[in-house]
């Protein structure tokens, strides 16, 4: 699958161009942040990479051969979630993959146990908060212990507390093997997760580099007016 190699990705719906032209290069291994202002086609991004939009332009490589039939899972925001209880919605990811019945039910409940939420396991999962709904969401993903694990903004309408139970599960599936491409508009996040950043602004990438020199050597005019408009404190560079 690996690395994952865009070139010239497009997305223009009724001619207004979301995607204008990405071109990045993923490898196999950490956590990539994908940063970048409102409409700058992050989002878009992951479910073009997802399967889920179809590009108008461009092509994308993994690895020695086509896109793989398995192996990329995607989180979102608000994840989706079935009326019934907390073990069936997870062990439904690995329905697909044809494991019995009985070895579904062993396996969610022992990623249940990793997440903190074992004792919830009988309970209907749409009373859960909105903290344990994510949880649930990438315990779901990580059952099918994915190769790319594609994330939409996780943590951003949860409290700081729920954010931090989240962000321990990504650093697990991290260090499970998974590789992470995760969109996020909190800096801060960023700084704590991402092994490097990719910024996106009008549909482009206009930086790809480590964590620590975007943040203290961005590249860029469109990532310097970002990180002084977003941060809490003016920086210089």
């Amino acid at each position: 699958m690996f690395p994952i190699q865009i070139r010239d990705l497009r997305f223009s719906p009724n001619g207004r161009a979301v995607l204008d032209g990405i071109d990045l290069e993923l490898g196999s291994e950490g956590i990539t942040l994908v940063l970048g202002p409102n409409g700058a086609g992050k989002s878009m991004l992951l479910r073009v990479l997802c399967g889920l939009v179809a590009p108008t332009g461009g092509t994308i490589a993994w690895g020695e051969g086509a896109r793989p039939e398995r192996g990329v899972m995607m989180v979102f925001q608000h994840p989706m979630l079935l009326r019934t209880s907390v073990l069936d919605n997870v062990a439904l990811g690995l329905k697909p993959l044809g494991v019995p019945a009985a070895e579904r039910q062993r396996r969610a409940r022992a990623v249940l146990e990793r997440i903190g939420l074992a004792h919830r396991a009988s309970e209907n999962a749409p009373r859960l908060s909105g903290g344990e709904r994510q949880r649930l969401a990438l315990a779901r993903a990580w059952l099918t212990r994915p190769r790319l694990l594609l994330l939409d903004e996780p943590t951003a309408s949860l409290d700081p507390s729920a954010a931090a139970e989240v962000e321990r599960i990504i650093r697990e599936i991290r260090t499970d093997g998974t590789r992470i491409l995760m969109v996020t508009h909190n800096l801060g996040q960023a700084t704590r997760l991402g092994d490097d950043i990719v910024f996106l602004a009008d549909g482009k990438v206009c930086e790809h580099t480590p964590t620590q020199r975007f943040f203290t050597r961005p590249q860029s005019t469109q990532a310097r007016l970002f990180i002084q408009g977003e941060l809490p404190w003016r920086m210089a560079f």
